[in-house]
């Protein structure tokens, strides 16, 4: 685990494409879309400048409530999220929280293990597919 607790990954397809297709895979695997955040277009609204820059914001009440239960504050950082961005080099990455430093960050207990473990299996089984070309 990052001393911060974020995985970021290479992404071999532009933001657009990289939030699309996690989009679908979320949508294929039975989870919610709850939200998708266009940054630079936001930025664009208002005059400023900023690289690519996509949030989307996904899960199920089935995943997060069980930790939500265990500790509340675990809302804050739920539903999952991932970031895709473009750096100074015009590479792209995803990013997202680790579920074990969620378990660290809001101190879960054991009745969080099955579904912090989940929610890593998770994220990794739609990310490879998400990012590789």
């Amino acid at each position: 685990m990052n001393s911060n607790g974020l995985s970021t990954v290479a992404s071999g397809f532009s933001v657009r494409e990289t939030i699309d297709r996690l989009a679908a895979a979320v949508n294929s695997a039975g989870l919610l879309v709850f939200a998708r955040i266009d940054h630079a277009g936001n930025a664009a609204q208002v005059g400023m400048e900023l690289r690519p820059t996509e949030l989307l914001i996904f899960g199920h009440p089935k995943g997060g409530t069980p930790l939500m239960q265990d500790k509340q504050t675990a809302g804050i950082d739920l539903p999952v999220k991932a970031l895709a961005w473009e750096d100074e080099a015009g590479a792209v990455w995803l990013t997202y929280n680790e579920a074990t430093w969620l378990a660290t960050r809001h101190n879960l207990g054991a009745s969080s293990k099955d579904a912090i473990e989940a929610i890593e299996a998770g994220l990794a089984a739609l990310i490879r597919p998400t990012i590789a070309p």
